[in-house]
């Protein structure tokens, strides 16, 4: 894109990070995180001044995709937590109340993984149990969490909803362009 994807405008001046921070609160998430980079104040800024929690991911230049997820793993692994719920930050328009779904079907569940599907495609947020911690932080940097949701192929619990936003990955200036209407901004 050229630009911070997380501070791309999603609408009316919020930040794709800023919308992302609200559906993760409205939709029952207590402390949201988002992972960045060491030195990315303005993201880091635009994290804290909208509730959400910044962790800094050491290894985002050498660590593979599976990095930024491991880094936020780290900072909230704690007896407590049950699982962890994985967005990335080019995926903006996700509904409150699929998160909300997804973290139901979790809590009635408890499987290894769940994940939203639409119109028979897996999309995004994707909720992990503390079953595969270790799993995550064993996996390959080349394969990342991929190699998780094969070995649990059979305990997915996909959930149906009726959200394109869980597939809208707008990690292009086309993609944005199609979302939005307009050039990235």
């Amino acid at each position: 894109m050229g630009t911070s994807k997380a501070l791309l405008d999603a609408s009316a001046g919020e930040t794709f990070v800023a919308r992302l921070l609200a559906a993760l609160r409205e939709g029952g998430v207590r402390d949201p995180i988002v992972v960045g980079r060491t030195g990315d104040d303005p993201l880091r800024r635009e994290v804290e001044s909208h509730g959400g929690a910044y962790v800094v991911n050491t290894e985002a230049d050498t660590g593979g995709q599976i990095s930024s997820l491991l880094a936020g793993l780290a900072a909230v692994d704690r007896a407590e937590v049950r699982g962890v719920l994985m967005i990335p930050v080019d995926t903006p328009l996700v509904r409150r109340s699929t998160i909300a779904t997804l973290l139901a079907v979790f809590d009635a569940t408890l499987a290894p993984v769940v994940r939203p599907r639409y119109q028979a495609r897996h999309g995004h947020p994707v909720i992990f149990s503390r079953a595969v911690f270790d799993e995550l932080r064993r996996a390959d940097p080349d394969s990342g969490a991929k190699a998780v949701l094969r070995a649990h192929a059979t305990g997915i619990v996909n959930v149906d909803v009726d959200d394109p936003g869980v597939l809208a990955d707008l990690d292009t200036p086309e993609a944005y362009r199609a979302a939005f209407g307009r050039d990235p901004q």
